[in-house]
Parts: structure tokens; C-alpha cells; sequence
């Protein structure tokens, strides 16, 4: 047996365009000279780069002894066809389905009948049914636990995303993101944010700037980093940490759009709003919590940094039952 490095599958144009929603930034254009090429991947749409994801997941689960699920080919025989129920098991918001079908259709070469009643983004209660897929046994079987786990996981961070949105309800206030997230799930972990009704920051360390502590040390202050980014970067969004109210109006100067007000309390956040007076657009960071959420976007700020949405979410219980 070989392992087929180039195996792409013919999906169905549906479930395509669902996965390409869950999108990410595609490496086009004209490098940089300063280009790390070898962490340029190939992709050229991001449905590709989840069928990837899959397989490695999968993997996981195939790849020891003699590569199948034992315990399935052992005790079903091979001809039995069933239907599964992927049911909440708790109310929340749910997010990865199209992965979670993706799953299936991969491990059963296209020869199922799937369902979904629910849909990305909506709000489901405990006994919900939120996809029903009909298929052999044992490809159900062995495709549960990856399937379950992306969308437990997809799941736990939207609903943990609309309790924020529904804290600042009314404020103006919008709910962000951060580059915290796993490794290798960054695209998924921001959609499933925009799922529960946040919105995202920045994808990467290249599709916009973000001036924090150390580069102000290695720049030789605010303003000379900003000035740096507008020099080099001069069309690229640009964001800059501060930890003291008086080093504000340096990065406006100096030609920041947003500023991270990073570790202000409540009054300090007030005092900012006033004195920015909407010249650029600001946002509070640093150790922010549910239940000081709606004193913070009181002030006026644009958005809250919550990077716990996507590094601390509990996942979402959500289980498969044959019928």
C-alpha cells in the first residue's frame, strides 16, 4: 500500500462553497523580497486547505497497525447501513458543520445521504438535531470522533462568542478576536468566532500591522515604530499597543488607525474615548472578563480583545446516535 500524497477529491460543489466560507487570506500577488517561501503553502482556495486538515485528522486515527478501525470492522459486518443523529446535547451556537460533513463524505467516498436542518451560526437547544447522515456502519463509526471533535470544539467557541456579543447588545461595541489559537486551526477558530457574532482581527503577522511593547523597545519608541510600518507599508492597516494614556496622541501622529489600549481600567478607558474624540478607532485588551464586559464597552470603545474565545472555550456538547 502506498500513501497517495496527491489524492483530491471530487466534492460536491455545495459543500465547496460552504468550506470556502470558512475562509482565510490565499498567498497572491508579488512577494516581498523578504518572503519566507517555505511557509508559503500551495492553497489556491480554502476548501483545500481543510481537506488537508481532515485527512491529517484522520490519520490520526488510521495511520497505527493495520490502518482501519478495528474495533468497527470487527463487530459490523461490512453491508450494514445506517442512520446517524448528530444531537446537542446542550443549548448553544453551533459552528463547523460543513467540516463535520466533510468528514463524513471523505471516510465514506462520497456514499452517503446527509441532512443538515441546522445551519452555521444559528442557536440550537439541547435534543436538537443538527445533521443526520446515513451510510455504512462502520464509516460512521470511524468518522464520529474527528467529525464530533471539530464541531464540539467550532461550537464551544461561537456560543462562547455570542454570550459576549449579547453582553455589550445595545453599546456599539464589537467583540474581536486575537492570534491566539491552536496551531493549524486559526481559519476555523476565526470563522466559528464570526459564527457566534464576533468579528475578527487580524489573520496573520502580514495582512496588517500591530505595534506592541517589544517593537516600540527595538524601534526606539511609538512613534518611530509607527513611522517605520507607514515607511515600509504604507497601505497596510496599522494598530498600536499602549499601556499609558500619554502615549496616545504619539501614535496618532504618527499614523496609527487603531489604538490597543492594553490593561486600562474602566476610568482610564473613559478618559481615552475623550481625548481620541474618534480621530482613530480604539480597542481594550488585557484580561477582560464576561461580567466587566458591559462596563467596558460603556465607555465608547470600538472593540473588545477577548483572546479567551479562542484559546479558552469550553467545547459544546454535541453527540452521534444511530438510529
Amino acid at each position: 500500500m502506498t500513501i497517495d500524497e496527491d489524492w483530491t477529491p471530487s466534492l460536491p460543489p455545495a459543500l465547496v462553497a460552504d468550506l470556502d466560507a470558512i475562509a482565510f487570506p490565499i498567498a497572491e500577488g508579488t512577494p516581498d523580497p523578504e518572503t519566507r517561501a517555505q511557509f508559503t503553502l500551495p492553497y489556491t482556495a480554502p476548501h483545500q486547505s481543510h481537506v488537508d486538515l481532515v485527512r491529517r485528522a484522520l490519520a490520526e486515527d488510521l495511520t497505527a497497525g493495520p490502518r482501519i478501525d478495528v474495533t468497527s470492522v470487527a463487530t459490523i459486518p461490512a453491508d450494514q447501513v445506517r442512520t446517524a443523529h448528530v444531537v446537542a446535547r446542550a443549548d448553544g451556537t453551533v459552528s463547523g458543520l460543513p467540516l463535520a460533513e466533510l468528514v463524513f463524505w471523505l471516510v465514506t467516498d462520497g456514499a452517503l445521504e446527509i441532512a443538515r436542518p441546522a445551519r452555521d451560526g444559528d442557536a440550537v437547544k439541547r435534543g436538537d438535531v443538527l445533521m443526520s447522515v446515513t451510510a455504512r456502519t462502520r464509516d460512521l463509526l470511524t468518522a464520529e470522533r474527528t467529525a464530533l471533535n471539530l464541531l464540539t470544539h467550532m461550537s464551544g467557541i461561537a456560543t462562547a462568542t455570542r454570550a459576549w456579543t449579547e453582553a455589550v447588545a445595545g453599546t456599539g461595541a464589537r467583540i474581536r478576536d486575537s492570534r491566539k489559537t491552536r496551531p493549524g486551526l486559526r481559519a476555523l477558530e476565526k470563522y466559528a468566532v464570526r459564527c457566534g457574532g464576533g468579528v475578527n482581527h487580524r489573520y496573520c503577522l502580514s495582512d496588517a500591522g500591530l505595534v506592541k511593547d517589544n517593537h516600540v523597545v527595538a524601534a526606539g519608541g511609538v512613534g518611530a515604530a509607527v513611522r517605520a510600518i507607514r515607511e515600509r507599508f504604507p497601505g497596510l492597516p496599522l494598530e498600536v499597543e499602549v499601556d499609558r494614556i500619554d502615549q496616545i496622541e504619539e501614535a496618532i501622529a504618527a499614523g496609527a488607525e487603531e489604538i490597543l489600549l492594553d490593561n486600562f481600567t474602566v476610568p482610564g478607558l473613559r478618559s481615552a474615548v475623550e481625548l481620541v474624540a474618534g480621530r482613530v478607532r480604539l480597542e481594550s485588551s488585557g484580561g477582560l472578563t464576561l461580567d466587566v464586559a458591559a462596563d467596558v464597552a460603556a465607555t465608547g470603545v470600538d472593540y473588545l480583545a477577548v483572546g479567551a474565545l479562542t484559546h479558552s472555550s469550553p467545547a459544546l456538547d454535541i453527540a452521534l446516535d444511530l438510529s
